[in-house]
C-alpha cells in the first residue's frame, strides 16, 4: 500500500498551501475532509474532484452531497471511489471546488508516492501547511468574507452612531433636518451677529446726540 502527498492550492490565492498525506486505500471523501481539516472550513458542503490534465480541464466528476440531477446522471461519490482507481499518472491532477453556493477553487496535483507508510502517523496527514486559509462567510459563523473592494478610510457617521433604520424617526425629529440642523443654528446665530455689527456702525462709533445738532445750529 501507497502513501500518495497531494499539493492542494486555492486557484485564486496561490500563497496558500496545503501539502497532504494519504493512503492509496482511502477515498476522496477523506481527501475532502483532510482538506477542510486544515482551511477550517466545514466539509458539509456539495463539493466535487474533477480529473484533470495539466492544463486544469475538468474531466470526470467524482461528487460529495450532488443534486439530484447529477445522481440521476450516476456521477461518482466521493465516499465510494478509491484514490487509487483515479490515478492514471504519477503527477495526477484534479480539479477541485469546494461550496457550490460560495465556491473556492483548488489545484490538487500528486507530487510524491510514498511506498511505505509510517505506523506511527494517522493518515490523512497534513505534511506542510503554507498560508492561512481565506475567510468565508457561513450561516452559523461570522467571519469576515473575503473582498477585493477597499475599505474607504472616511468617516461613517450613520455606522459609528450603530445606525439602524428604525432610528430614522428619531433623526427626524431633530430639528427637521436631523443631522444638518446644528449646523443651520450656527449659521442663523452668525447672521444676527452680522446685523448686529452693521447698525453699531452706524450708531455708537459717531457718538451723536441732540445737543450736538443744537450747538451747530447756534454757531450758524
Amino acid at each position: 500500500m501507497a502513501i500518495y502527498r497531494f499539493r492542494i492550492s486555492f486557484e485564486d490565492f496561490d500563497e496558500v498551501v496545503r501539502e497532504i498525506d494519504i493512503k492509496s486505500t482511502q477515498n476522496f471523501e477523506d481527501l475532502h475532509r483532510a482538506i477542510h481539516r486544515s482551511t477550517g472550513y466545514n466539509a458539509e458542503k456539495s463539493s466535487s474532484f474533477y480529473v484533470s490534465a495539466d492544463n486544469w480541464i475538468k474531466g470526470d466528476e467524482i461528487a460529495y452531497l450532488p443534486n439530484q440531477r447529477k445522481t440521476d446522471r450516476g456521477v461518482a461519490l466521493m465516499e465510494t471511489s478509491k484514490l487509487s482507481s483515479f490515478i492514471e499518472d504519477p503527477h495526477q491532477k484534479f480539479y477541485y471546488t469546494y461550496n457550490f453556493e460560495r465556491p473556492f477553487d483548488f489545484h490538487v496535483e500528486l507530487i510524491r508516492i510514498i511506498l511505505e507508510t509510517d505506523p506511527g502517523i494517522e493518515y490523512p496527514f497534513l505534511f506542510k501547511s503554507t498560508g492561512e486559509a481565506p475567510k468565508i462567510i457561513d450561516k452559523n459563523s461570522n467571519p469576515v468574507a473575503v473582498s477585493s473592494n477597499p475599505v474607504s478610510d472616511e468617516f461613517d457617521f450613520l455606522n459609528e452612531m450603530d445606525f439602524v433604520p428604525e432610528d430614522t424617526d428619531e433623526l427626524e425629529a431633530m430639528g427637521g433636518s436631523g443631522i444638518n440642523a446644528k449646523e443651520e443654528d450656527e449659521e442663523s446665530e452668525s447672521d444676527d451677529h452680522h446685523q448686529e455689527d452693521e447698525e453699531d456702525e452706524f450708531s455708537d462709533n459717531e457718538n451723536y446726540s441732540d445737543e450736538d445738532y443744537g450747538h451747530k445750529e447756534e454757531d450758524y
